[in-house]
Parts: structure tokens; C-alpha cells; sequence
């Protein structure tokens, strides 16, 4: 049975991928990115919503921040929107996996994987062949 022009045909799922810089800049372009992508992918069936898209950012940036901080090379960006939400993957060279620390009352560190991870529908940790690590982080950004 062949399809009929009225049977719907699968959407691509939008995705993005960003070579980042191993310097401060990364994090500003990582985020500029996300919400670049999330406006440019929404659709009326899944609008992103502007919470939401502050939410990725916002883990987008800190994953990006601890990828340049703690390690000694470049990483990446990878963003894939699906049925409202967002997979969230940034791939550095190191295989050291991040360490949630305390919180510093005094505003200096340690708050944002706790953010990361209580904002997120999942968050996990792969080593890539490489020998670095990929940080996957799904986010609910659409209604």
C-alpha cells in the first residue's frame, strides 16, 4: 500500500549541532544558540514556551561553563527537539564526570548542577570513544 497525499508523513526532528570554542566565549554562544534553535523549531502544535526556553539556556549555559572550566579542550554542543522536549547533549574531552559540590551561600559556585539536575527530566552521563564524556540533560520546553 503506497501512502495517499492525505496520510501525514513524518516530521524530521529539528536538530543542531555547535563545535565550541575552549574559551569564555563558549557558554555565550552555547546559550545565543539555544535560543536561537528553540525559536527557529517551535511550531504551532509545540510551542516553546519563553520558561522553558530560559530553563534550557540556563542548563545549557552551566554545561557548557563546567565543560571549559573543568576540562582542557574544546566541546560540543548537540540540541534535538522531540514531542516537547529537548535533548540537551554537550561532549568535552575529559572523563572525568562532574561532581555536584555544596553550594557557596557567598554566590561563588557550586549551585548550578543542582539547578541542572532539578530542572531536568533526565540527566546522565556517557564516556564517548574519544575518551572525554557526553552530559545528556532532557528538558519539558513546549506545551
Amino acid at each position: 500500500m503506497t501512502p495517499s497525499n492525505h496520510d501525514p508523513q513524518p516530521q524530521p526532528q529539528p536538530r543542531w549541532h555547535l563545535d565550541l570554542p575552549y574559551d569564555a566565549s563558549a557558554a555565550g554562544r552555547a546559550r545565543d544558540a539555544t535560543y536561537w534553535f528553540l525559536h527557529g523549531a517551535c511550531d504551532l502544535e509545540h510551542p516553546v514556551l519563553p520558561a522553558s526556553a530560559d530553563a534550557a539556556a540556563l542548563i545549557v549555559t552551566e554545561l557548557v561553563t563546567n565543560a571549559v572550566r573543568h576540562t582542557d579542550g574544546p566541546c560540543s554542543l548537540d540540541l534535538a527537539l522531540h514531542e516537547g522536549l529537548l535533548d540537551i547533549d554537550v561532549t568535552d574531552t575529559s572523563s572525568v564526570p562532574p561532581v555536584t559540590r555544596p553550594p557557596h551561600l557567598n554566590g561563588s559556585g557550586g549551585w548550578g548542577l543542582i539547578l541542572v539536575r532539578r530542572i531536568a527530566r533526565e540527566f546522565s552521563i556517557m564516556p564517548t570513544s574519544a575518551g572525554g564524556k557526553r552530559v545528556h540533560v532532557c528538558v519539558a520546553v513546549a506545551v
